[in-house]
């Protein structure tokens, strides 16, 4: 294996054709933080900022192979995985990583679009819960997935966002990040749950339909902090306040009609 100074990262993902979400908003994550981005796609979506007009799975045998390809080169300091569509997969995946338990991996438990279309198939979530947690260093799920990976009605406050992350935590996962988007009040909240206790990240709430791969985003973010060897709540807080800035300048952005992607380079185009 090569070595490298350059930070590195890979997302193992779905590709958003509309460049919103996805492979796409991970790869332009790690480029505005400094980080070389690489990518293994698990999956082609008809996408634009109005919702998801298809799917097309990868062959779970391909999405190894890019993974393979990548790592068995290249200096891969964290890895994050986003949409992964379907249990064999899941499954693939989670076999992959098996050789490289020592890099930090970052799992989005992608689901559900932010236009609300369905992203992983319903007998995938078991395969999810029993192989790839289990072997994460973070999971970041918004309350929906949280809920969905508990079969448990969606937490609506801080301590029922807490409750539930220490039993995602129960599941293996090294830490779970609580992301508090989709609570009520003037402040977002996040509960990074680990077993040493819980830090809460605040940012003011921003009100703008531009929300499009704000999951993506932020664990991008995460896993970015990640391969620049940051500890995990250096990460964390700094993938907060980047996707802060990213939601305050979106507005800047006119992008399709329905909700708009992120400023993913707000610091280089204002």
């Amino acid at each position: 294996m090569t070595t490298s100074t350059t930070p590195i990262a890979l997302t193992i993902a779905g590709s958003d054709s509309g460049g919103g979400a996805g492979i796409q908003a991970d790869l332009k994550t790690f480029s505005a933080l400094g980080v070389f981005g690489c990518s293994a796609i698990s999956s082609l979506t008809a996408q634009n900022t109005l919702g998801v007009q298809g799917v097309y799975p990868i062959p779970p045998a391909f999405v190894q192979q890019q993974i393979h390809s990548v790592l068995s080169d290249i200096n891969v300091g964290a890895i994050k995985t986003g949409m992964l569509a379907t249990a064999d997969i899941i499954a693939a995946v989670a076999k992959s990583l098996q050789a490289y338990p020592n890099i930090p991996f970052v799992l989005d438990p992608v689901m559900v679009a932010t236009s609300g279309d369905r992203l992983l198939a319903e007998d995938a979530i078991e395969t999810l819960i029993k192989q790839l947690i289990p072997a994460a260093t973070l999971i970041t799920p918004n309350l929906h997935e949280a809920a969905a990976l508990l079969n448990q009605s969606v937490a609506t406050d801080v301590s029922g966002m807490q409750a539930q992350g220490e039993k995602l935590l129960a599941l293996g996962a090294k830490a779970v990040l609580m992301k508090g988007g989709h609570t009520d009040g003037e402040q977002a909240s996040d509960l990074l749950i680990t077993s040493n206790g819980v830090e809460v990240f605040s940012a003011p709430r921003l009100h703008t339909k531009n929300t499009h791969g704000t999951g993506c985003t932020l664990a991008s973010a995460i896993a970015a902090g990640l391969a620049k060897q940051l500890s995990l709540n250096e990460a964390v807080q700094q993938a907060k306040e980047y996707l802060h800035n990213a939601l305050l300048h979106s507005e800047k952005l006119h992008i399709g009609q329905g909700s708009g992607p992120v400023h993913h380079f707000y610091k280089f185009h204002p």
